[in-house]
Order: structure tokens, then sequence, then C-alpha cells
């Protein structure tokens, strides 16, 4: 089990997050046709470099890149490689930045050019999927209360969630206590208490939740070549609600 966190844990995390933050702006302005994940992966590594921090993932279980580079049906650890991306892709950019000892860990799913209607509403509801799983991450609520959140709102939309997939507790290790699942029943599971910092990170698609891992070991491609989209944010749950750390300021969440 990870500690419970000390708010000058939390604030160790935040910094984390806030680069980690900065790089993902950064992201936005640098995704564009033409561009390969590799190249995504090296200025994400040289932008970490630049603010004193570093790629957590790299050499992670033997995990050779910087980032994880996800590609239209892709749900998760693409190994970011040379293919050029092509206006209408969608790219899941995947990292965890470690700053002084404590990390911070988000994905985001970035539209490559112009991109079809069904894509922008895949993304679109895959993000509002993962702020309802955080509305749920208060002191007394249980794990399950967020899976319900974020499995109820995606099936309202025709959407599934990749259930294999789970968020999980972070600060001192990539993976910590507790699992966070994305699909559950209301309150059932882990309680949650003040000063635990987790990840909520869903992956939707239209399709089957279905995946096989390529013959890297690493790529969890869709069996029925539909394509996926994820957003992740690390946070803190506090008595005030949730604290999201990966901004480029700490989140309060209201309501």
């Amino acid at each position: 089990m990870a500690p419970w966190r000390t708010p000058e844990d939390i604030a160790g995390i935040a910094k984390a997050g806030a680069i980690l933050a900065a790089c993902r702006n950064r992201l936005k302005t640098l995704i564009r046709p033409g561009l390969t994940p590799l190249e995504i992966d090296a200025h994400v590594e040289r932008f970490l470099a630049a603010h004193g921090a570093t790629p957590e993932q790299k050499g992670y279980n033997g995990y050779p890149r910087a980032t994880c580079a996800s590609v239209n049906e892709v749900a998760c650890h693409g190994i970011p490689d040379g293919r050029p991306l092509r206006s209408g892709d969608i790219v899941t950019i995947d990292m965890v930045v470690n700053y002084a000892g404590w990390l911070a860990d988000s994905a985001w799913t970035f539209p490559v050019g112009a991109v079809s209607d069904s894509s922008i509403r895949l993304l679109r509801t895959a993000k509002s999927c993962l702020y309802a799983g955080i509305a749920q991450a208060k002191p007394g609520k249980r794990v399950g209360d967020i899976g319900h959140a974020i499995g109820r709102l995606a099936a309202a939309n025709g959407y599934a969630v990749f259930e294999q997939f789970t968020g999980h507790g972070i600060g001192s290790w990539i993976h910590e206590w507790p699992s966070i699942s994305h699909v559950g029943k209301p309150g059932r599971g882990v309680k949650l208490e003040e000063g635990m910092v987790i990840t909520i990170e869903p992956i939707l698609t239209s399709g089957t939740t279905k995946t096989r891992i390529g013959a890297d070991g690493w790529t969890a491609r869709s069996v029925d070549g539909r394509w996926s989209a994820q957003y992740e944010h690390t946070l803190a749950v506090t008595r005030e609600g949730p604290l999201i750390l990966t901004s480029l300021t700490p989140e309060l969440v209201r309501g």
C-alpha cells in the first residue's frame, strides 16, 4: 500500500504535474500531419530535460521510450515509431514525469490536422468521461463510484470502456495502490480517503474492448480496428474536493 500523502508530498507531485501540463500544452501546437511519433517523443524528452525532469517510463520494465504514442486503433502503450502522422489521425501521448523524485502521469488524445466528426465526438466524450470520474474522487466515495460514472456516461453516448486498463495510485512509483477501475458499481470497492493520489484514465471505443498485444510486447491494438481515445489526469483526494495535479497550477474540482 502507498502511504497517504501529506500536503508537502502533494505539492511535490504538483510540481511534476505542472511540468507535464506545460509539455502537454506544447504538444497541442506541435502535433501536425507529417510529424512522427518518434519526433514527438524526442521533443518531450528534451522539454523535460530543460525543466530538470526525466521521463519515468523510459526503462520501466524495459520500455524503450519517453512516451507512449497510440495512433488510431491502438488503445494504449504504443511505442513511438518513425511513421508520419496523417491528417485525420488521432494520437494519444501518455507520459510520466519525474521531478525531484515525485511522479505525475497524464495521457491526452490529440487530433492530427482535420479529423472526422466521429473522431471529434469520440474525443469529446472520452474527455467528458474523465471529468465525470474525477468528480467522484472525494473522501467517503469509493472506486466503484468513479467507474460507474465513467461507464454510464460512455454507454449513454454509444461507447465502451476498456475495462482491462486501469488507473492507479501514484507518487514515488508509477503504479501504487489502489487500482482504479473505469467501470464499476456505486458504493463498491476501495474507499477514497483524504491524502490519496491517483490517476483516472479511461479509454473509450465505439467497438469491442478486446485487444491484441503486438510482437513488441507493449502495443495494445483493438481487434476490430475501431479507434479509441484516452484522457488522463493525476489528482489528489482532498476534503475540499478532487485536486487535479497535472495542470499548470493545481485545479480544484468543485460540485
